[in-house]
């Protein structure tokens, strides 16, 4: 019925969670719920880790020392 009326898929998920850290999660995010600090904590993983993969192309790319980009401005 869920997937008839939502836009999201949800999937139901039994996890043993270590109490300690899920309760220095819910301290330290501020939600009000576990599930809310639990969905925070995977969004900022996913996001850090996106991120790592841009950081990796830093200086993967090789540039032409001969451009001049203020030129290209004034076409």
């Amino acid at each position: 019925m869920c997937d008839v009326m939502c836009e999201n898929p949800h999937m139901a998920t039994n996890l043993s969670i270590d109490p300690e850290l899920l309760e220095r999660a819910l301290a330290v995010s501020g939600e009000r719920t576990k599930k809310a600090a639990v969905t925070l904590a995977l969004q900022e993983f996913i996001a850090r880790r996106e991120q790592q993969g841009m950081i990796d192309l830093f200086g993967a790319l090789e540039w032409d020392a001969d451009y001049d980009y203020k030129a290209e401005r004034s076409r």
